[in-house]
C-alpha cells in the first residue's frame, strides 16, 4: 500500500511504500496519512445502531460492512419496536468516545436527531450526510468517526455507496488537523480557543 506524503500545509510531496503496521515519519513538519483508523490487517470496529425507523436500513448497513472487511457491531435496537434515538446515539457515541471501536454509524429517520446526540460526547466528530461527497468530505476534511444517516431520504443503492466511500476514505491532515485540533480545545474549555487564536 502507498500512503501519501504531505507537507504541513497539507501540499503533496510524493508517495512512500507504507508496509504492514503502523508507518512512522518523523521528518519535520511532516504528515503521513493512509494509516490512520486502519490497525494491525486493515480491520476496523465499526459500531452501529439505529431507532425504529432504521432498523431495516441498520441491517442491511451491519451486512455491508462485514463484507467490506471491517467488524460490524450491532449496538441495537433489536427490532422495529418504538425506541428513543438519544438512547441508541448515546451507546455507540459513548464507545467511539472511549476508543472502544475505531468508528461509528447512527441511522434514524433523518440522522439529525442522532447526530446532535451523538456530538455530546468528547472527541466524536459526527456527520449528518446525504450523499456520496458529504461522506467523503465528512472523512477528508473533518475525520469525522461517526456517520449519521437517514432512513427515510435515503434510497439503499446510496447508502451502500456511502458506506463504502466512508469507510474507505482517510483523513487528509495537514491543514485540516489544525482544525479539528482547536475542535478538540472546545471539548476541555469553551475559552481555550480563544487563547490558540490570539497565539497565532
Amino acid at each position: 500500500m502507498f500512503g501519501r506524503v504531505l507537507d504541513g500545509s497539507g501540499r503533496l510531496l510524493g508517495f512512500q511504500f507504507v508496509g504492514l503496521g503502523w508507518a512512522l515519519l518523523r521528518a519535520s513538519h511532516t504528515i503521513y496519512e493512509n494509516v490512520c483508523d486502519l490497525c494491525l490487517g486493515g480491520i476496523m470496529k465499526i459500531a452501529v445502531a439505529s431507532d425504529h425507523r432504521g432498523f431495516e436500513v441498520k441491517q442491511r448497513i451491519l451486512t455491508l460492512i462485514h463484507d467490506l472487511g471491517h467488524e460490524a457491531l450491532d449496538f441495537g435496537p433489536g427490532s422495529v419496536d418504538s425506541v428513543d434515538y438519544p438512547d441508541y446515539a448515546a451507546r455507540v457515541a459513548r464507545s467511539v468516545s472511549r476508543n472502544e471501536v475505531d468508528r461509528g454509524v447512527l441511522i434514524c429517520g433523518t440522522g439529525i436527531g442522532m447526530c446532535i446526540t451523538a456530538n455530546k460526547f468528547n472527541h466524536v466528530r459526527a456527520a449528518a450526510c446525504h450523499d456520496d461527497l458529504t461522506a467523503q468530505m465528512s472523512r477528508l476534511h473533518n475525520d469525522a468517526n461517526v456517520l449519521c444517516l437517514s432512513a427515510d431520504l435515503l434510497g439503499e443503492a446510496l447508502v451502500n455507496r456511502m458506506i463504502e466511500t466512508w469507510v474507505s476514505t482517510d483523513f487528509e491532515g495537514g491543514r485540516h488537523a489544525r482544525r479539528i485540533k482547536k475542535i478538540s480545545l472546545l471539548e476541555s474549555d469553551p475559552t481555550a480557543l480563544d487563547a490558540a487564536i490570539a497565539a497565532e
